[in-house]
């Protein structure tokens, strides 16, 4: 489908890479990865025919269709989300628009017997049947499957695009992408404005895509359960297996470690046979054996190793003084944006050394709380930070708050205490920026550095709770695993907003989901989580499918004790769930009154009698909850 042949880039006379060659052939879903800067993005557009290499050749099949996502986008302004989605059907919508006018002419026209209603008839047969032939019955359909699978909700699909942010905007040229009858797909970086349901849903997509899909991600897990293929760039060279992600680094460090097993064996013999010759070089009657062991040697092909790029950050976040028991008490948070309301009576407790995970859809809240905690702007209710909180801030568009007019080391210095401002270049040095890159001005930096910069800028100041929203946009894995690493490492409370499963995997203890302006409180790690989250899904689907399905007729006739039975259950599951609410919350309560004010609760014994009772008969209520659930299950 698509071969590329000898491609060499380079820059300012160095090589991005040199003579890369490789096939993609129907079926083949590509993970291209490798360090930022190394030159997956600028493949891509080489793939997309938008930048042209300085050699080497790229040749198609005939009529190979080639979409491609790229990090610019740009929209039509008065275009709603439907009719921006629409835009893929550039065809059938031309089709379409003929056809009203044809049936509209077949209202109005009333000489049947002319030739030119004849011609309007036979008009008529043609596009209909082009209409058909193109998918125009059933565009509207996949339209809508799109969007939903994407995130949209049906009441924002007649809401215009100029009304979305940069990332919902990013999905609807997804979506567009993924309606065109493509041959080819190209993604640069997909997941950066996905919450977990649509990335999951979007794996779900391209697992059964039947052409090419080459995906630049820095989403492990989401290369693992897409790509069946990984071509790595390092050093100006492509490395190619037939393998996913996790499975390709295992497989190349074999591979590496024979080369350098086998090379080492073959430098062993090399320095024998020097050994030899030197002895024999000046030898009367050795000589010709030596010439010939000479020539042996030169004959000898040296085997080489794949360069490996080492090159990580070097993150650790010091602890600052310890801070009270309690770091973070929200109670009864409210927040609107003119007449929407994202967030609605939110009561939280955030004791020392949490490691607390907040994930949901984008637009449900999760930026919002984050912002409030460190008083962004105003809300309704009440966010108290306790004694010594010293709190470091990562925002979700933290990069964007960088001067790019000045340079790095005057960043760093700028932001730097009397303390460290010693140290500003080791720490520049630590996170990858060494020698004259301190010089360079920050508005040449690619989304990666800019990011690793402002985690460089971060660790300047003392911190005893970090509050990070999506700090792995634009890193990449390596980057990453080095980030996830330390955050393990740090002995202080982390609050983390992350779409990234892979990056929240060991990284969390309390998993909060934002919905629907509340949020449900999950006592687990990410896999936790995304367990129950799909049973809960499982049986939302079961409640909401209406679609008749073919039963056996013993299965189809249910009788009316058996209906009434089962509502009486279901009935009886929502009211236990509402109290298993309703004494999570007292629970809540007393927990945030110990921790305020412990002394005095502490000499009431009729307070601890009530606070048991209530655990007591939650541990009761939940496990009723489990015996009518297996109940209905089993009806």
């Amino acid at each position: 489908m698509l071969n590329i042949h000898n491609l060499s880039v380079s820059f300012g006379g160095t090589y991005l890479f040199e003579e890369v060659t490789f096939r993609l052939g129907a079926g083949d879903r590509v993970g291209l990865v490798g360090k930022n800067g190394a030159g997956k993005s600028t493949m891509l557009k080489i793939l997309a025919r938008d930048f042209a290499p300085d050699s080497g050749s790229i040749a198609t099949e005939k009529e190979v269709k080639i979409g491609f996502l790229r990090q610019d986008i740009d929209f039509e302004q008065g275009r709603t989300v439907l009719e921006e989605a629409y835009q893929a059907f550039a065809e059938i919508k031309e089709v379409e628009k003929k056809l009203e006018s044809i049936n509209h002419q077949l209202v109005t026209r009333t000489d049947y017997e002319s030739e030119g209603y004849s011609q309007i008839i036979e008009d008529l047969s043609d596009l209909t049947h082009r209409f058909e032939l193109l998918g125009g019955y059933n565009y509207v359909g996949d339209t809508e499957k799109i969007l939903l699978g994407l995130g949209f909700k049906r009441e924002e699909f007649n809401n215009p695009t100029e009304t979305f942010s940069g990332g919902w905007r990013m999905r609807i040229e997804l979506a567009k992408l993924l309606l065109q009858s493509n041959d080819i797909l190209l993604l640069d970086e997909p997941t950066n404005h996905l919450d977990i349901e649509s990335i999951i849903w979007l794996e779900n997509f391209l697992r059964s895509f039947p052409g090419v899909v080459v995906i630049v991600s820095h989403d492990k897990m989401f290369l693992d359960n897409v790509t069946n293929r990984t071509i790595e760039i390092s050093l100006g060279k492509a490395y190619d297996f037939n393998k996913p992600y996790t499975q390709y680094l295992e497989l190349r460090h074999e591979i590496r470690e024979k080369q350098l097993a086998t090379q080492k064996n073959q430098q062993k013999k090399i320095e024998e046979t020097q050994k030899l010759i030197e002895r024999f070089r000046y030898s009367a009657t050795k000589s010709s054996m030596a010439q010939s062991l000479i020539k042996k040697l030169d004959k000898v092909e040296r085997i080489e190793v794949d360069e490996d790029d080492n090159s990580v950050m070097n993150i650790s976040f010091p602890l600052s003084k310890v801070p009270g028991k309690v770091v973070v008490e929200a109670e009864h948070v409210t927040k609107s944006y003119g007449d929407k309301t994202i967030l609605k009576d939110i009561s939280l407790l955030v004791e020392r050394g949490s490691k607390i995970a907040f994930v949901g859809q984008n637009g449900q809240g999760k930026s919002t709380f984050i912002k409030a905690i460190v008083n962004e702007f105003p809300f309704e209710g009440s966010i108290k930070l306790g004694h010594n909180v010293q709190v470091g801030y990562f925002a979700q568009n933290q990069a964007e708050y960088l001067d790019g007019e000045i340079t790095l080391l005057q960043t760093m210095e700028n932001a730097a205490t009397d303390s460290n401002r010693s140290k500003v270049r080791d720490m520049l040095g630590a996170f990858l920026f060494r020698g004259d890159d301190v010089e360079k001005k920050v508005k040449v930096l690619s989304g990666g550095e800019r990011n690793r910069l402002a985690l460089c800028k971060l660790l300047l100041q003392p911190i005893n709770v970090l509050v990070m929203d999506e700090p792995t946009n634009h890193l990449d894995i390596k980057s990453k695993n080095v980030l996830k690493a330390a955050l393990q490492k740090f002995e202080g409370t982390l609050l983390l907003v992350s779409h990234d499963r892979d990056f929240l995997q060991g990284m969390s203890n309390i998993v909060y989901e934002f919905k629907d302006q509340k949020i449900r409180e999950y006592l687990g790690d990410i896999n936790f989580f995304l367990e129950q989250r799909n049973m809960q899904n499982m049986r939302e689907v079961e409640k909401k499918d209406t679609v008749k399905k073919e039963l056996p007729k013993e299965m189809a006739k249910v009788s009316y004790e058996d209906q009434k039975k089962n509502k009486t259950l279901q009935n009886r599951l929502s009211k236990i769930e509402s109290h298993i609410k309703d004494l999570e919350n007292d629970i809540q309560r007393d927990d945030r009154a110990l921790a305020s004010n412990y002394d005095k609760h502490v000499e009431d014994a009729n307070f601890f009698i009530a606070y048991n009772k209530k655990k007591s008969d939650l541990e009761k209520l939940l496990d009723e909850w489990a015996q009518v659930q297996e109940e209905i299950d089993n009806a």
